[in-house]
């Protein structure tokens, strides 16, 4: 049913207040309660789609070399949706279609491609101009088989090409995936550890292209980017302490938060982009504090003995708060309105960290230690939990230690933090289905709280 794959040490329990209030220590095998579906376990057959190499259209020097980029991008793209069964290179036709008259449908929908649709096209730098026309045709409908049609006209470079791979393999998502977008154009923020300091960092879905956002020499945590993707949330030590920090990506600059007494933590972004809930000490106990999105208005919506952390909104009502409570001793998954009231212990024991809210809205992930304590079997792995039900499915096992999951705004993918070894400073990004299966590592070594961008 599900593969899980990683497991982690025990902790100390003493430790637990200061790893909420520095979120930089990390967190049995079970089986799953009852079944339940996500995005990627419905049990429906997942299509079947070949996808052809495109045809050079042009003798310049660049194709070849962007056209491997293209080729490879879109391949990977539509292996990693999480929708297809995609046809191998090697049980494909060795021909290359670049145009519907060339195309021999037959030749795709027979064994051993057996392939229910088929993805191919042209490309080429013509003009100085990257130009590539991308076709989807239903190897099953000899009548009227085009089920779409795109081209793209770009700068000539390696990013162009990946770029327009991107943008067709999420028209091809869109189009088979029920209306669903497609991630390939989301970005991960992340904290890159390096020379006793932590910064933010952003790759792409994949990994490609991880480059330096912040450069403020101190320990930068929780990176959260607002709904529209024009800033990035964070928690940064400086002369007051932790404290939370906007940085305005479309400026390239930090932007004013009111400075607050206390800790300040683990910022989370209202669907609506117009309030930023986060975790402050400023009244004695850390407790959850919602502001605008200019550390103005605050107010608290926590009062209770015991930490309260690591926030996030439900993205689908707003109404919603799903956040970490030590209120009965170790830290519990908990849910809330947003004023406070309905407050619904969510988890029945262990240790757990890190919620991630599904964007439908109907699931939470979050790191779960549920044997914690001294001489207790397993470690702290990523779970998936049913809201409505309490019913949960282990995802990762006997790989280390697992934390700070972040759900893709398709609903399809998770990403996390791993070390094998127990050391933060080996932590990487994974990401995975929603399901557990198809895991890979899209970071080397130093990389840790990943957040999926919303769009």
């Amino acid at each position: 049913m599900f593969r899980p794959v990683c497991k982690s040490t025990n902790f100390h329990p003493k430790l637990w207040l200061a790893a909420m209030a520095l979120l930089i220590l990390y967190g049995p095998q079970l089986h799953a309660q009852d079944w339940f579906k996500t995005e990627t376990s419905s049990g429906a057959d997942r299509i079947r789609i070949a996808v052809a190499n495109f045809k050079p259209i042009s003798a310049d020097a660049q194709t070849s070399s962007v056209k491997g980029t293209f080729d490879a991008t879109l391949y990977s793209d539509l292996a990693s949706a999480g929708i297809f069964d995609i046809v191998s290179k090697s049980l494909a036709p060795q021909s290359s279609p670049g145009t519907p008259a060339e195309i021999n449908l037959q030749q795709w929908s027979a064994d051993p491609a057996s392939a229910a649709m088929v993805a191919f096209g042209n490309l080429g730098v013509e003009g100085g101009r990257l130009v590539a026309n991308g076709f989807l045709f239903d190897a099953k409908n000899t009548q009227y088989p085009q089920v779409l049609a795109k081209q793209y006209n770009e700068d000539p470079s390696e990013e162009s090409a990946r770029q327009i791979a991107h943008r067709f393999a999420d028209e091809i998502i869109f189009r088979l995936g029920g209306g669903v977008p497609g991630i390939s154009e989301t970005k991960i923020y992340y904290v890159k550890m390096g020379g006793g300091n932590k910064e933010i960092w952003e790759m792409d879905y994949d990994g490609a292209n991880q480059h330096a956002i912040t450069h403020l020499g101190t320990v930068t945590l929780s990176p959260r980017v607002a709904p529209d993707n024009s800033r990035l949330a964070f928690s940064s030590l400086g002369r007051e302490g932790f404290q939370i920090r906007v940085y305005s990506l479309l400026l390239g600059r930090m932007v004013n938060f009111a400075a607050a007494g206390g800790t300040n933590l683990s910022p989370a972004w209202a669907p609506n982009g117009k309030e930023l809930a986060y975790s402050s000490s400023r009244s004695g106990d850390p407790e959850i504090w919602i502001a605008d999105i200019n550390g103005g208005l605050a107010r608290r919506i926590t009062s209770f003995r015991g930490p309260d952390v690591s926030p996030v909104y439900n993205p689908r009502t707003g109404s919603q708060i799903a956040w970490i409570s030590g209120r009965t001793g170790l830290p519990q998954l908990y849910i809330m309105d947003t004023d406070g009231s309905g407050v619904t212990r969510m988890t029945d024991g262990g240790y757990a960290t890190s919620p991630s809210w599904s964007p439908n809205g109907q699931f939470l992930t979050f790191a779960w230690n549920r044997k914690y304590g001294p001489g207790a079997p397993g470690g702290q792995d990523i779970y998936v939990m049913e809201v409505a039900t309490k019913k949960w499915i282990q995802l990762t096992h006997d790989g280390g230690r697992c934390d700070f999951p972040s759900w893709s705004p398709d609903g399809r993918h998770i990403t996390y933090a791993n070390t094998a070894d127990g050391r933060p400073e080996h932590m990487k990004i994974w990401t995975m289905l929603s399901d557990g299966t198809q895991k890979r590592a899209l970071t080397g070594p130093g990389a840790d709280m990943p957040n999926w961008s919303w769009k």
